[in-house]
C-alpha cells in the first residue's frame, strides 16, 4: 500500500496517564464486593429463575365484576367474598358495601336454619350501615338498608318488639331513598316490600307496579311485584313475575322454590278437578327438582328442595316418595330441626307414628348425638352416598311462631295416642301458656288431654258448644 499526501505527518505517541481508569476499577470492584456482602447478610434476595411471573394487584372494580357474575351465577357465597374485597380496596364506596348488602340479604334465602338466616341478615345490615355512613347522599345506600331491614325484621327469631322498630326504621329509609330520587325502581320495590309487610297491601301494590314500570330489567322489582301479587292471592300473575326475575337471575333457588309453591297452592283449591290439582302438583315439583338441580351443580348442599317435594308428595296422598325425599333432605343436613319436624309431619300422614316420635322430639326438645345417629344409621340404608354422616347434637325449635307450635301438638298428640301421656302433658301445656288465645292450637290440646283421661281411666270434661272442631294431625 502507497501512502501518500502533503499533509500526512507522523507524530510521536502521548503517553497517557491511567489513574482514572485504575480508580473506576476499584470502585467496580468496592460495589461488587457491597452487593455480595448484602447477599450473604440476607438484606437483598437473589432472582429466583423459577418464581412466577409477577401479577398486577386487582383491583375493587374487578372484585366488583367478579362478584356481579358469581351472584348471576348462582354462588352467593363466592359474591358476597368478591364483594368483600372490593370493599377492603375502596372502603369508601357506597355502591360497593350497598351490593354486599343487597347480596347477603338474598343468601339468607338460602340458608336451612332461622338461626343461619337470623345472623346472615345482621351481616347485611352491618354491610348497609357502611353504605349510608360512607354515601349518605346515595338513594342505593338508603334503598338497600330498607331492604335489609325489612328482611330482618321478619325473621322468625325476631321478637316483636325488634320487629315492629326494624320496620319503621325500613320504612324510614325507603322514603328517604325516594326523597333522593323519587323514581329509582329499587326503592320503590323496597318501599312496597316493606308496606307489604306492615300489610299495607293496596299501596304495596301501586309502588310494585310502579317500580317493574320504571325497572323492567331488575331482578328486584320482579321479586318485589311478585310477592305483591302472591300475598293478594294472584297465584297465577305473581308465577308470570317470579319467571321474570328467573329470566334474570337463572341461578337463583329461590325463586324456583317460590314458583313451585305457588303452583302447590293453587293445586290446593278443593274445588278443582283431581286431574287438574295433580297436573299443578306436578308442575310445583318439577321448579323444586330444578332448584335441587342448580344445587347440585353448584355443589351446594342446601336441602330445602327436597323438603318442598316432599311436601308436595305428602298433600296428593303419596307418602312413600314424600318420606324419601324428607329423608334425603335429613342426611343431607342433620343438624336442622326443621328438616326433622317436617318428617315427622310426614310420617303422620303416612300413619307411622311410631316413626314420628323420634324425629319429632329432635324438633321439639332436642336430640343427642347418640340419638340421632340411631335415625340416621336407619336411613342410610336406603340412601347411596351418606356413608360418612354421622349423629349430631340437634337444638330444638324455639316455640316463636304458630308453625313450630303445630310442630310441638302434632309430637304432643303422637305421644298421647301412643299413651306416653307423662310425656305429651308438658309439651301441650307449652304450647298453652305461649299461645293462649289460639282456638285451633287449644281445641287440639283439649282434645289430647280428653285422650288422656280416657286412656288413664279418668272422666273427660264435656266439650264445649262453641268449641272447634279437634284436628288429631294438624298440617302447619
Amino acid at each position: 500500500m502507497e501512502l501518500q499526501g502533503d499533509d500526512l505527518q507522523f507524530a510521536p505517541r502521548e503517553r497517557r496517564s491511567r489513574s482514572g481508569r485504575v480508580l473506576l476499577y476499584l470502585t467496580l470492584v468496592l460495589i461488587g464486593a457491597l452487593i455480595d456482602w448484602a447477599l450473604l447478610s440476607g438484606q437483598i434476595k437473589a432472582p429466583d429463575p423459577f418464581a412466577p411471573t409477577p401479577t398486577p394487584t386487582r383491583t375493587a372494580a374487578s372484585w366488583a365484576e367478579e362478584g356481579e357474575a358469581q351472584f348471576t351465577a348462582g354462588n352467593l357465597s363466592a359474591a358476597i367474598h368478591a364483594y368483600q374485597m372490593a370493599t377492603r380496596l375502596d372502603p369508601q364506596n357506597g355502591k360497593l358495601w350497598a351490593e354486599l348488602a343487597r347480596i347477603q340479604v338474598y343468601s339468607s334465602a338460602l340458608l336451612p336454619t332461622d338461626e343461619e338466616k337470623f345472623i346472615r341478615r345482621k351481616e347485611a345490615l352491618k354491610s348497609a350501615n357502611t353504605a349510608v355512613k360512607v354515601a349518605p347522599e346515595s338513594a342505593l345506600t338508603h334503598a338497600v338498608r330498607a331492604f335489609a331491614l325489612d328482611w330482618l325484621a321478619t325473621s322468625n327469631l325476631a321478637t316483636p318488639e325488634e320487629s315492629a322498630r326494624w320496620l319503621t326504621d325500613a320504612e324510614s329509609e325507603a322514603a328517604r331513598a325516594l326523597q333522593i330520587a323519587p323514581n329509582d325502581p329499587l326503592a320503590l320495590a323496597y318501599y312496597a316490600e316493606v308496606l307489604l309487610d306492615q300489610n299495607k297491601w293496596l299501596q304495596a301494590n301501586r309502588y310494585a307496579q310502579q317500580a317493574v314500570k320504571n325497572g323492567p330489567n331488575l331482578l328486584d322489582t320482579h321479586r318485589v311485584y311478585a310477592a305483591v301479587l302472591e300475598t293478594l292471592g294472584q297465584y297465577n300473575r305473581a308465577i308470570q313475575q317470579y319467571k321474570e326475575a328467573i329470566k334474570l337471575a337463572p341461578n337463583l333457588t329461590f325463586l324456583y322454590l317460590r314458583i313451585g309453591a305457588n303452583y302447590r297452592r293453587l293445586g290446593s283449591d278443593p274445588q278443582a278437578m283431581d286431574s287438574y290439582r295433580k297436573a299443578l302438583y306436578k308442575k310445583a315439583i318439577e321448579y323444586f327438582a330444578a332448584a335441587a338441580k342448580i344445587n347440585q351443580r353448584l355443589g351446594i348442599n342446601d336441602p330445602l328442595p327436597y323438603i318442598a317435594i316432599a311436601r308436595s308428595y305428602a298433600q296428593i296422598g303419596d307418602f312413600f316418595i314424600a318420606a324419601r325425599n324428607a329423608e334425603r333432605a335429613l342426611l343431607m343436613n342433620p343438624t336442622n330441626a326443621n328438616t326433622y319436624a317436617a318428617l315427622g309431619m310426614i310420617y303422620i300422614k303416612a300413619r307411622n307414628y311410631e316413626g314420628a316420635v323420634p324425629v319429632l322430639k329432635c324438633a321439639v326438645e332436642g336430640c343427642t348425638a347418640e340419638e340421632t345417629d340411631a335415625i340416621i344409621k336407619d336411613l342410610r340404608k336406603r340412601f347411596v352416598g351418606f356413608d360418612n354422616v354421622k349423629g349430631v347434637p340437634v337444638q330444638p325449635l324455639p316455640l316463636t311462631n304458630t308453625q313450630v307450635a303445630f310442630y310441638y301438638v302434632s309430637y304432643g298428640s303422637v305421644l298421647a295416642a301412643l299413651n306416653h301421656c307423662n310425656k305429651a302433658l308438658p309439651v301441650l301445656d307449652r304450647v298453652h301458656a305461649a299461645f293462649p288465645n289460639d282456638a285451633l292450637l287449644n281445641s287440639i290440646i283439649a282434645e289430647n288431654r280428653n285422650i288422656c283421661r280416657t286412656l288413664q281411666g279418668e272422666a273427660a270434661p264435656a266439650p264445649s258448644a262453641t268449641a272447634t272442631p279437634p284436628t288429631a294431625t294438624p298440617t302447619p
